[in-house]
């Protein structure tokens, strides 16, 4: 199973994340899902996570991303 946003494996954690207002499965990666979870309550099934499913880590690192805005622009 993949990512809807960004088609990244899924883990079984994630894969069995289910919306808790309507009850269908949200398919979304950490990561991903992360970025709405204020606004999406899910059910997990916190038998199923594992060290690397924790909502701070995520597969798709921002660390080599140049954030930097070229000014040259003005």
């Amino acid at each position: 199973m993949r990512c809807l946003s960004c088609n990244a494996s899924l883990t079984d954690y994630e894969a069995t994340r289910k919306s808790a207002t309507i009850n269908d499965f949200i398919d979304l990666c950490n990561h991903c899902y992360y970025t709405i979870s204020d606004d999406v309550a899910s059910l997990d099934r916190t038998d199923l996570a594992h060290e690397e499913d924790d909502m701070a880590t995520d597969h798709d690192s921002l660390d080599d991303v140049d954030f930097e805005l070229d000014n040259d622009d003005r």
